[in-house]
């Protein structure tokens, strides 16, 4: 009589694993809070007792659902070191969401509350789009090329993932830089942390009692900004319950809608690159599983007050090499889903300084940007480096965006040769990962002398640029009818594909 396979979901990597999902999440919990609070004025109460337990819930529910996938995985083939898929909220999107809804709309209204009903709309429409998208994730596995598939999110991966958080590590360096070099010597160098703590956890902890330390010894010690606050009254119940409350701002919600339509498409698009980073490091996930776990975690999320959408991270090759199991998930999920109930995150949010946490994405960015290369066939190593391209216009737009409104202007008030640069950004930066996808596929084709697929991908771009889904002109991404948009760049850049798709089909007329 044979017995099932014992599961062994927890192992000694999955420690180190924790300490990376974990912080990874909390310091994105940091920047958004930070972000809300110091920058579009949110008050604290709102965003740490209902934006960040209402988000909490997405990632609870997720990496639940991802640690039970993992485990079933390792009853079906028997293999002790399945890594599970690590999961929480979507860093692009994220910024998205703060810089072209909540505070858009928290500008235009001076209303947080509904500022924040728009968001929890916003984020249920981008939930039940994944929904409807995460039947063709297999398909879209097998026809699209890998280096497509790793290059379009290696370019967020170093570019926003990585870069944005190096200005927090540069922005306090005595803080970020001690725990960038902690933090690389134990992950990538191999170096053991005395005590034998975790890599991760060990380099939070040495920025943390810099931070503090400084703090401490009085105010000539350097300390950029003013001094911390900290207190323990964050800690208190705070139930992420389900509401509806954003059915009431459906009107004002209208306008933001299709900004939903691209960061949607974008966390599948992830997702897709997910599943097929987890099966080149050998954990062979079901690609429709991960897109709609990613779907009912984002839409849960928002029906209980969260605004920011949920993805499979794509660090899955990361926490592999660190030796982690299913353990990891389910310890991260708990700790974020419970702790932000609690008020836990809150305290942990003011008390991380965001230079300490910002080296884990950094490391993450660093993986993922490494995998998309060697994983990629040598010859294909051009098309990874061509989806960089959309996704440095994307970063320009957001610290662009952030220069100018710190001096009170915006791209209105640039001269001329300033403007149409700044509408060039737009062109190319507004759908970026779909942009990086279709210039990937396009060029894998091109190298294989596949002149007719080129042109055919090609030819889509050139249909998803009437509408917006790439290459929108409007300052939000926004999707658009074809006769609906003012701007005559759509119509020139779908022109521009559609010569090209042709001048390839008459290139390739010998091709068999």
């Amino acid at each position: 009589m044979r017995t099932a396979p014992a599961v062994r979901w927890w192992a000694p990597g999955d420690w180190n694993a924790f300490c990376g999902l974990a912080l990874d999440n909390l310091g994105l919990f940091v920047i958004f809070s930070g972000l809300l609070i110091g920058v579009f004025g949110f008050p604290s109460d709102l965003v740490l007792r209902v934006m960040v337990p209402g988000t909490a819930v997405g990632v609870l529910l997720g990496n639940l659902l991802y640690t039970g996938l993992a485990v079933r995985l390792m009853r079906r083939t028997g293999r002790s070191d399945v890594t599970a898929m690590p999961f929480g909220l979507d860093t692009p999107s994220l910024f998205g969401i703060v810089f072209g809804v909540l505070g858009p709309a928290m500008l235009l209204t001076r209303d947080p509350v509904l500022a924040w009903k728009i968001g929890m709309g916003v984020t249920v429409a981008m939930g039940v789009i994944k929904l409807g998208c995460a039947f063709a994730g297999d398909w879209a596995r097998r026809v699209v090329p890998r280096a497509a598939l790793l290059g379009s999110i290696a370019g967020v991966a170093i570019l926003l993932i990585a870069f944005l958080p190096a200005l927090r590590i540069f922005g306090d360096p005595l803080v970020g830089v001690v725990s960038l070099v902690v933090l690389l010597a134990a992950l990538l160098g191999g170096v053991r942390m005395p005590w034998g703590l975790p890599g991760a956890l060990a380099a939070v902890l040495a920025g943390t009692v810099i931070f503090w330390g400084r703090w401490a010894l009085g105010p000539d010690a350097g300390a950029p900004g003013p001094h911390p606050a900290i207190t323990l009254g964050a800690l208190g119940l705070a139930l992420p319950l389900p509401t509806f409350a954003w059915l009431d701002a459906l009107d004002a919600t209208l306008p933001y809608l299709p900004l939903a339509v691209p960061f949607a498409l974008a966390t599948v698009v992830g997702g897709i690159d997910n599943t097929e980073s987890a099966i080149v490091a050998g954990d062979e996930y079901r690609t429709r599983d991960i897109l709609l776990t990613e779907a009912i975690a984002t839409i849960a999320a928002g029906c209980c007050g969260g605004v920011v959408q949920n993805t499979p991270y794509i660090g899955h090759p990361a926490y592999k090499a660190m030796g982690a199991r299913a353990g990891y998930t389910l310890a991260t999920g708990l700790l974020i889903g419970v702790g932000a109930a609690v008020g836990v995150v809150a305290v942990l949010v003011r008390l991380l300084p965001e230079a300490a946490v910002a080296p884990i994405l950094v490391f993450v960015g660093l993986q993922i940007t490494a995998q998309a290369f060697l994983a990629s066939p040598a010859r294909h190593a051009p098309a990874v480096a061509v989806s960089f391209l959309p996704a440095v216009a994307a970063l320009v737009l957001i610290q662009g965006g952030l220069l100018l409104g710190g001096v009170g202007k915006s791209a209105a008030d640039l001269s001329d040769e300033s403007r149409l640069a700044w509408g060039a950004l737009l062109v190319l930066g507004n759908g970026f990962i779909l942009t990086a996808l279709v210039w990937g596929s396009a060029l894998v084709a091109i190298i294989d002398r596949r002149l007719r697929v080129a042109a055919a991908v090609l030819a889509i771009a050139a249909v998803a640029t009437l509408f917006g889904l790439i290459h929108s002109p409007l300052p939000g991404g926004a999707v658009f009818w074809p006769w609906a948009v003012a701007s005559a760049t759509p119509h020139a850049l779908a022109g521009a594909y559609g010569i090209a798709a042709s001048l390839l089909l008459l290139l390739g007329r010998g091709e068999p």
